[in-house]
């Protein structure tokens, strides 16, 4: 018996899924991209524009990268430890018996970029009988570095002002090409601004008279403001105002120095030292000097 051919059953095949075809990446865009930031940063660590100076090294650099955001014309040097105003090309610090033994040498011979110490302010006297115990001292060995030195009394209102510049005049003796004497006005000490006043005229007019050269007014910027701003404007003015990028007075007055800063470091000192600014090139430092 012939046998029947069995009935084939058609297996129905499931559909095959086609994967997504993959997203072409784009590399050369996000290459620009890339290419374009590097650019950027790079033109900003050479550019000269941003921080007012062409750089002088990797100091230089780093100075700006530690201090991006900050004022363009203001900057950290590492080893004085302090921000200094890069408008001034002529630097000095002031410094008294606080400061202890210092080596003037290592004084002269430190510098950072164009940075270094040109002239210093010593303490010698106050009121009518202290004389500071390191002025000789220093007096002495400040310009055998080569440094250009002033002397400054820091005057006691409650005292009269023509004994103080006696006293003042009978321990500090000028040359050719010091810095003029310094009267330092910081305080009232219970009188008047009136009477105060009185006394610094005193005290100017003798020590202008026995020396031939109008003494350095020395305060910090809000005593000035409160007590001597308009009644001394015909002296040369040195101000205290601290940790800023600018200092602005009137027009009517005539600052000559300005001490930035009471934080600095100097070879030679072991202890922090006020650091100041000459403003002026040059010409007008030699200019200001005794003659």
């Amino acid at each position: 018996m012939t046998s029947l051919p069995k009935k084939t059953i058609p297996v129905k095949k499931k559909p095959v899924k086609k994967k997504p075809a993959a997203k072409r990446k784009s590399t050369n865009r996000y290459s620009l991209y890339l290419k374009l930031a590097l650019a950027g940063i790079v033109l900003i660590l050479l550019s000269p524009f941003y921080y007012g100076y062409v750089i002088k090294g990797f100091t230089s650099t780093w100075r700006w990268i530690r201090d991006f955001g900050g004022n363009p014309h203001y900057h950290t040097y590492k080893n004085f430890n302090i921000p200094i105003p890069d408008k001034y090309s002529i630097h000095g610090i002031d410094v008294s018996s606080y400061q202890g033994k210092i080596d003037w040498q290592k004084v002269k011979s430190m510098h950072e970029d164009s940075v270094h110490i040109s002239f210093a302010f010593i303490k010698a006297t106050e009121g009518i009988l202290l004389v500071d115990p390191y002025f000789q001292r220093n007096w002495r060995e400040c310009p055998k570095a080569g440094i250009i030195c002033g002397a400054y009394h820091y005057f006691r209102p409650k005292f009269s002002g023509k004994w103080q510049a006696r006293f003042f005049l009978q321990n500090v003796k000028t040359e050719k090409g010091d810095l003029p004497m310094v009267l330092d006005v910081e305080r009232l000490d219970g009188i008047t601004p009136v009477k105060m006043r009185q006394e610094v005229t005193a005290f100017l007019k003798e020590v202008e008279a026995k020396t031939k050269s109008k003494p350095i007014i020395y305060s910090g910027l809000q005593f000035y403001q409160d007590n001597l701003a308009g009644y001394f404007d015909n002296y040369p003015l040195w101000i205290a105002h601290y940790y800023q990028a600018e200092l602005t007075l009137s027009k009517e007055a005539d600052w000559k120095f300005w001490q930035h800063s009471d934080k600095a470091k100097v070879n030679g000192i072991n202890h922090v030292v006020d650091f100041d600014v000459f403003k002026g090139d040059s010409l007008s430092f030699k200019n200001l000097l005794v003659r």
